[in-house]
């Protein structure tokens, strides 16, 4: 208790930036999710404050992010779908999907689960976080353009003859679940048939047309319309958006570039009554516990959708853990895994009973918090009621912003969740991860979210396997890293020698599922030695998770002023590491060596250039 409050300076100011940076990303989230700004705002309130009170990660800010943003909208598109567009039919059902997911993380860290979340193959990550970004940037592509389905009566129009349908078959559905329906009377279904006039089949059509449009698919079918239909004004207000961000960044990143956009682009379009769309309006007050999650709740319509939300859950533990160890490099500290789970879980179910829509650690917003001086779980805390305060305060100013500046925001995102570092090495890594990659890229873009991640891990499995099974043909023996025993060669060095220097032995596979092992190396190494030498004759094989992991490692030693050799590095480790310039230009030419002989005489004659 008294080193909270020992750190409380840093975790008000830590709080109070983050939840600043937090705003117009959740409201953007928000909007871009479905269910409105405020949904995005509830989600990052809540999340934050639980999250932070219950989790493993104490400098840890939570709230919507990019890819459970693209996860809820697929959700509420669908469920929106089964109800006719009806967003007061389908919301108990779409909290539902939420809550389920909530419950499902207190489960998988009650479980122990968190420490699992390493097997995630790093293909099937990579081809997830960038099918994400693509997924933004072409659902927001009609959003930059102005184009508003709710204005294009031509287009509505083509739905009319199918809403007159929809109507009527919810007619008979209501009349079949009240007894009333009977082939002896219809005359209860021509009195409500004849009370359907043309105000209730256009709002039917144009929910039927946003449907249409929505999503990746409905995204391009709607395309061309938007493209002869541009709204100008609102397409200079979301460029003008993207290009603050951008040239922000390169004057000062001490102030969020994005809120910069959002208080210019919005002051400028409020202030000179600009003629724009603004977003939906923010309701006043605090948030109000949806009881229809409850009082219409219907487990048999909610069942289709389980699968979904553990894999919501699981996507979120991810993304969180993710953030979780971002955190501990910047803090030099460990977080509880399986806590964390549990205190996103709580969070995201408090979430969903608000009506937000659910979230994770945010990295971004974590990194600010930390550098702000966030020491402590208080700091999350403290984000939540900043943002708690402005909406309090503030929403009906925040109503006034222009859907377009959040377009513009999430073509930012977009751009920036995609994962660049996997990307530029597609050309490098072996093919079999490309396939994985590129397999769960386009099939979480132009299919399902839910199925792709499956399907990916499921390829990784067979691929690995099989790699594996090549490799017993030449090995029997396949062993994980073997614990510092001398070699054989290692076995008569001097004890001035054995002060200075620390041997680490990695044998066997480096893949996706050892990673964490040797990622702890730097902290095996004694305080009095200066030199590593990685032996690496028994690694036959890396994959791309473990080539990052290694870099990261070999990264982290270098600032540490630790002088890194490697020995007996195989084949098919020395190209991928070659590519990506592990070797040659993170570890020069000089240190590395085929025999242990040759390094151990490299050390002994630069000992005596030092001692001379």
């Amino acid at each position: 208790m008294k080193k909270i409050f020992t750190h409380i300076k840093g975790d008000v100011l830590g709080g109070l930036t983050a939840g600043i940076v937090a705003l117009p990303l959740a409201l953007a989230f928000g909007v871009s999710s479905g269910l409105g700004p405020s949904a995005g705002l509830y989600g990052a309130i809540f999340l934050s404050f639980f999250a932070a009170l219950f989790g493993g990660t104490p400098t840890q800010i939570s709230g919507p992010t990019a890819p459970m943003t693209a996860v809820s909208m697929v959700v509420i598109a669908t469920i929106l779908s089964v109800h006719n567009g009806s967003i007061e039919q389908a919301l108990p059902y779409i909290l539902g999907v939420f809550l389920l997911s909530g419950i499902f993380q207190i489960a998988l860290g009650i479980l122990g689960v968190g420490k699992y979340i390493k097997y995630i193959p790093y293909p099937v990550v990579s081809g997830f976080m960038t099918a994400i970004g693509v997924i933004i940037l072409i659902t927001q592509i009609i959003p930059v353009l102005g184009y508003d389905v709710k204005n294009d009566a031509e287009y509505i129009e083509q739905f009319k003859p199918l809403a007159e349908e929809q109507i009527l078959e919810k007619i008979l559905v209501e009349e079949s679940k009240e007894g009333l329906l009977v082939l002896e009377d219809f005359e209860e279904t021509i009195k409500r048939a004849g009370e359907v006039n043309q105000a209730s089949i256009y709002e039917e059509a144009v929910n039927l047309a946003k449907n249409n449009s929505s999503g990746v698919i409905g995204t391009i079918k709607a395309l061309p319309r938007a493209l002869s239909n541009i709204n100008w004004i609102e397409m200079i207000l979301a460029l003008s958006t993207i290009v603050i961000i951008y040239g922000f960044k390169k004057i000062t990143t001490a102030i969020p570039s994005t809120l910069v956009a959002l208080l210019i682009v919005s002051g400028i379009a409020i202030g000179f009554g600009i003629d724009y769309t603004s977003i939906q309006q923010i309701p006043d007050g605090f948030p109000k516990i949806q009881w229809t999650l409850f009082s219409e709740f219907s487990f048999m319509q909610l069942f289709p959708y389980i699968l979904t939300a553990l894999t919501l859950s699981l996507l979120g533990a991810i993304d969180s853990l993710l953030t979780s160890v971002v955190a501990d490099n910047l803090t030099k500290t460990r977080h509880l895994p399986n806590k964390e789970l549990i205190g996103q879980g709580i969070g995201n179910s408090i979430v969903a009973i608000f009506g937000g829509i659910p979230g994770a650690g945010a990295t971004i917003r974590t990194v600010v918090n930390i550098q702000s001086g966030g020491k402590t779980r208080i700091s999350g805390m403290v984000a939540s009621l900043v943002l708690l305060a402005i909406l309090l305060v503030l929403s009906p100013v925040a109503s006034q912003i222009p859907a377009a500046v959040l377009a513009g925001i999430l073509v930012t995102v977009g751009i920036g969740v995609m994962d660049y570092k996997g990307l530029n090495t597609l050309s490098k890594i072996p093919k079999t991860e490309v396939t994985v990659m590129v397999v769960v890229l386009l099939l979480s873009v132009f299919w399902n979210l839910v199925y792709a991640v499956g399907i990916g891990l499921v390829l990784a499995s067979l691929f690995f396997m099989k790699k594996m099974g090549d490799l017993a043909k030449d090995d029997a023996r396949v062993s994980t890293i073997s614990k510092e025993k001398a070699w054989k060669d290692e076995t008569k060095l001097s004890d001035s020698f054995k002060e200075n220097v620390f041997i680490k032995h990695l044998s066997g596979p480096l893949f996706f599922g050892f990673t964490s092992e040797f990622v702890n190396i730097a902290t095996q190494i004694p305080k009095s030695a200066s030199i590593l030498i990685i032996r690496m004759n028994k690694v036959p094989y890396i994959d791309q998770s473990g080539l990052f992991a290694l870099e990261d490692v070999l990264l982290d030693l270098n600032e540490k002023e630790i002088e890194i050799l490697i020995v007996g590095i195989q084949s098919q480790p020395k190209y991928l590491m070659k590519t990506i310039g592990i070797l040659g230009e993170l570890i020069p030419e000089e240190r590395i060596f085929d025999r242990f002989a040759d390094c151990k005489a490299f050390i002994i004659e630069e000992q005596a250039k030092i001692t001379a």
